[in-house]
């Protein structure tokens, strides 16, 4: 399955039956009913519902973030309530036809155990009510060490210049374990440049794509190996149709292992000869700053529909 990631970072990729299973194995008799069986604890008896510290509500099974106390209210219907998820991705709603009514049912989107409901009778901002089970939850105080599955993802970042950035960005996106990828220009010898300064040639600077990724799921020497099916490296100063130093081939590394990892990727490709007759021009370097490009070129391809860079490396 393909790694997901929520806007706050935090990896809500759905586990597998088998690993539900085994979390849910673990956890005392009313938290097991209420997460796997939707079941409801009686009002007035949870034992969060008049907590007042700082701090976030976690899943009980899988330790994801889903409330926090700065959106918690008292709603004297009995039950911990809140008017928003720390983060929507986080909680996922169902429709629920049980006992009679028409409800909406609020679940860890991870792992799928239930939570409560949701009603439209909460306060501003929202409106909303999310109506909770104690034992669907735990909480952890502002300032407590949590545990790695209550931790946003640690990221790392990369950086990759292969002609236009529309493409080289659309197919990192797609890569499994990458959390953004972003255009922008680096490499240059002036603070903030635009895109007609970059396309000038005078500023020095290269197109090139942030990738922030999970070295978790995929490892920089990955995204080196897609980066080289994704353009031509033997191209000098351009790239196709493009042409000028701001479309050079370059990677800007933020590590000496960067550095290692990507001669190690070229050496193979020309040991390979996967480009017979041909030398791989590509730079590496350590990185510069990165100016992130203008709206308008951040997920160009998604927005347009328009075709660049026609490898997919996945």
């Amino acid at each position: 399955m393909h790694p997901r990631y929520s806007k706050s970072r935090y990896d809500i990729t759905p586990l597998s039956p088998e690993e539900v299973e085994t979390l849910a194995g673990r956890l005392d008799p009313e938290a097991f009913r209420v997460t796997q069986r939707a079941g409801t604890e009686p009002p007035f008896c949870g034992t969060l519902l008049d907590n007042k510290r700082d701090g976030i509500y976690a899943c009980v099974v899988c330790g994801l973030p889903l409330f926090s106390a700065a959106h918690k209210f008292t709603s004297n219907t009995g039950w911990p309530s809140f008017y928003r998820e720390v983060d929507p991705e986080h909680v996922s709603r169902r429709r629920d036809l049980s006992h009679g009514m028409v409800r909406t049912e609020l679940a860890c989107a991870r792992c799928g155990a239930h939570l409560g409901h949701v009603f439209d009778d909460g306060p501003e901002p929202t409106g909303e009510r999310h109506c909770l089970n104690s034992a669907a939850l735990t909480f952890h105080e502002t300032g407590e060490e949590l545990s790695p599955a209550t931790r946003p993802v640690e990221t790392e970042v990369a950086y990759f210049a292969g002609g236009c950035f529309w493409g080289i960005e659309h197919y990192f996106q797609l890569g499994p374990g990458v959390l953004d990828a972003a255009s922008g220009y680096m490499q240059g010898e002036v603070d903030q440049p635009t895109y007609p300064q970059v396309c000038s040639g005078e500023t020095g600077h290269a197109e090139t794509v942030r990738v922030v990724f999970d070295p978790r799921r995929i490892t920089y020497r990955r995204l080196v190996q897609a980066f080289f099916a994704i353009h031509d490296p033997t191209q000098l100063d351009r790239q196709g149709p493009d042409v000028g130093t701001q479309y050079r081939s370059g990677i800007w590394t933020v590590s000496e292992e960067q550095r290692r990892a990507a001669e190690a990727v070229v050496r193979e490709l020309e040991a390979e000869k996967r480009f017979p007759g041909r030398t791989v021009v590509t730079r590496i370097e350590p990185a510069g700053t990165f100016w992130p490009a203008e709206a308008v070129h951040q997920d160009y391809i998604a927005k347009t529909g328009r075709a660049c860079h026609v490898s997919d490396p996945w």
